[in-house]
């Protein structure tokens, strides 16, 4: 059984006519729970802080800050790196999401990706947004500052390793012009010279 906090929301619940704020600051082992669950060494702070506001009959909206200090590991050294988060979170929950994609003929419809609107689910938990935000906002590829990663040259024994120039897409080009070159003058002859 997971030990991740919840705060559940019941849409059916909640005052249609008016927004519901929320603040949730989860103590010490919330933020360790919620640490393991996305995959960082440390959620030093975490404060979500907002408002549930309703959107036609029967969808709604999220609307909040969320505010947290994580700790990483550096994906070179493994040290801890520290980041700030500071970023306004919103979401979309439609009640007809499915309807959207019914066409009653057969003409084209443009659909908007958009990523922050989903179904309208009978109970939502907050703390699954939080964790959802955290992680398409905390940086994918944390590195310690002044830390270079090194290059490395991985090949078979007894044969040069690959170079970036290797890599080009016309290097082997150069070297098949160049052999052909080579080939054409033959051994005793030299490049054409001007005369005066």
């Amino acid at each position: 059984m997971s030990d991740l906090p919840t705060h559940p929301i019941r849409f059916a619940d909640l005052p249609t006519r008016k927004r519901s704020h929320f603040t949730i600051e989860p103590d010490s082992d919330g933020r360790k729970a919620i640490a393991r669950t996305i995959g960082v060494l440390k959620v030093k702070k975490l404060r979500f802080d907002g408002a549930l506001i309703p959107t036609g009959k029967r969808d709604w909206r999220i609307e909040a800050t969320l505010g947290a200090t994580i700790s990483q590991a550096c994906v070179i050294s493994l040290d801890p790196v520290t980041t700030r988060i500071d970023e306004e979170i919103t979401r979309s929950y439609i009640s007809d999401f499915d309807k959207r994609d019914d066409t009653s003929d057969d003409t084209e419809v443009e659909m908007i990706e958009d990523d922050t609107t989903d179904p309208l689910p009978e109970t939502l938990d907050l703390i699954d947004v939080i964790a959802e935000a955290l992680v398409l906002t905390m940086p994918p590829y944390p590195r310690k500052e002044g830390i270079e990663a090194e290059t490395v040259g991985v090949t078979e024994p007894g044969k040069a390793v690959m170079t970036d120039e290797d890599a080009r897409p016309f290097a082997r080009l150069a070297v098949l012009r160049a052999a052909a070159e080579s080939k054409n003058e033959g051994p005793g002859d030299e490049p054409n010279k001007d005369e005066d």
